[in-house]
């Protein structure tokens, strides 16, 4: 937890923002896997716990009064019989001074003082849950159907939260790092001991004991596979084999809730083929020219556009695509081999504040996210500001189903060589993704620098 000066000051720039109402914030609950008493890993509200500092404790309110100058943390000390189970807890009264929240109340109280004060004027400020369950206490607390719960949210309240959370600190910036080299030992041990015979999960589970044994757990399932076609394919019982190409995109969050996330592709073999190496280039030389693009003021969208751009010009010198790099971007045909975003922010969320929404987020209101096929998928599209954190990851994905279907529509015929790409149908996929903090003067890497080049991933994995 940071002092309890930085809550302290980022609540006192929340209510300099709104100026007044009643500021609601829940903190998440337990989520239960199969029934009541057998839990998912806890994962805090990150908007909760960027104002309060709380992590690990479920079942807490925060309420912000603005117009009485009130902060008051709601929630239940745990009873006797409850710590039969858990082990001792921290008064809900030490909880709130660490944070210092001068008040404590227990939750029976919280439906009567948002009632209280509504009814005298204040307008209620919240932001949308993305869980069911707390949209459904939501409504019940504020008297509405969960189906308006998302019609009543604050836009108010979601644009000063991320005007806020999108500008990382130095301390946070030291938290993300912590969990950036987590996820950089978890890369590491992941390039040096897969080999042939070893199952995906079989190096998943070694990767998720490295996230424990940083302080903290996984920032998301871990997606190791040699079928990298797919953008998010989580790891399997499949055996690895001489030839496979392995994708893993990992991340550890930190004790703090910090997060870090990246991806490496690499040979089962001791080395890449040659096939292999000259699609990693291209991806690489992408992810290069992007990251020398990082600096204040710059849209994200023309970092995407320019990474899209560079995978083309690689697939024309490999005859799998044709004609001009530029024309096809713009007709959108590099979205056979590239059907994501570019990157996207990164902090208390591995996309971070998603849950917001992401035209608030990565975009503007003279800057809209597109609807189109690949591109809607770029999280982040607005100018670069000093103290963003992104992450940058360009791929090349040859989606076997993709080239069937579009092939068979005759779709984009003018740029993609589909002879040549019904030839890299089992070729899987790459990516290659990096953390990236914006300063004043461009970017910095995030973490301990990590074997990037094809020569300097095989060095590393036949150390």
């Amino acid at each position: 937890m940071f002092p309890s000066k930085t809550y302290i000051d980022r609540r006192a720039r929340l209510k300099k923002t709104l100026k007044s109402g009643l500021v609601l914030l829940p903190g998440n609950g337990q989520s239960p896997m199969n029934y009541a008493d057998n839990w998912y890993p806890f994962m805090q509200d990150s908007s909760f716990l960027y104002y309060t500092g709380i992590n690990g404790i479920p079942n807490l309110y925060f309420i912000i009064d603005i117009d009485n100058d009130r902060e008051i943390l709601f929630g239940n000390d745990a009873t006797p019989e409850e710590m039969v189970w858990t082990g001792a807890a921290e008064p809900m009264v030490d909880l709130a001074a660490n944070s210092g929240i001068a008040s404590v109340k227990p939750i029976k109280e919280l439906e009567t003082y948002v009632k209280q004060q509504t009814k005298k004027g204040q307008k209620l400020n919240y932001l949308e849950p993305y869980r069911a369950d707390l949209k459904v206490q939501l409504a019940e607390l504020i008297g509405i159907k969960p189906a308006q719960v998302g019609e009543n949210m604050s836009s108010e309240l979601v644009k000063a939260i991320v005007s806020q959370r999108e500008i990382k600190s130095e301390e946070e910036l030291t938290e993300i790092e912590k969990a950036v080299n987590t996820t950089v030992a978890m890369h590491t041990h992941a390039i040096k001991n897969t080999r042939p015979g070893k199952t995906e999960l079989e190096i998943a589970g070694e990767l998720q004991s490295i996230a424990i044994g940083g302080g903290g757990n996984i920032a998301f399932p871990i997606i190791l596979t040699k079928n990298g076609q797919y953008l998010h394919n989580h790891a399997t019982q499949d055996r690895l084999a001489e030839g496979d190409l392995v994708l893993c995109d990992c991340g550890a969050e930190n004790a703090m809730g910090y997060t870090g996330d990246m991806t490496r592709t690499f040979p089962v073999s001791k080395r890449f083929s040659d096939l292999q190496r000259n699609v990693y280039d291209i991806v690489l030389d992408a992810h290069n020219a992007a990251v020398t693009g990082l600096r204040p003021g710059v849209p994200y969208k023309d970092l995407h556009l320019l990474a899209a751009k560079k995978l083309v010009e690689g697939l024309i010198g490999m005859d799998i695509m044709k004609g001009n790099a530029d024309e096809a971007v713009a007709a959108g045909a590099h979205t056979l081999f590239f059907q994501c975003g570019l990157g996207h922010m990164m902090g208390l969320d591995i996309h971070d504040m998603e849950n917001l929404g992401e035209q608030y987020v990565g975009y503007t209101p003279e800057l809209k996210k597109s609807t189109e096929f690949g591109l809607k998928s770029l999280r982040l599209g607005k100018a670069l500001q000093e103290g963003f954190v992104v992450t940058v990851e360009p791929g090349l994905y040859f989606n076997p189903f993709l080239i069937d279907a579009w092939r068979a529509q005759g779709k984009f015929k003018d740029f993609v060589n589909y002879d040549a790409a019904e030839k890299m149908k089992r070729f899987g996929g790459i990516r290659v993704e990096e953390d990236f903090a914006i300063t004043a003067a461009g970017s910095r890497l995030l973490g301990e620098p990590l074997a990037k080049t094809a020569s300097a991933i095989e060095a590393l994995k036949n150390s």
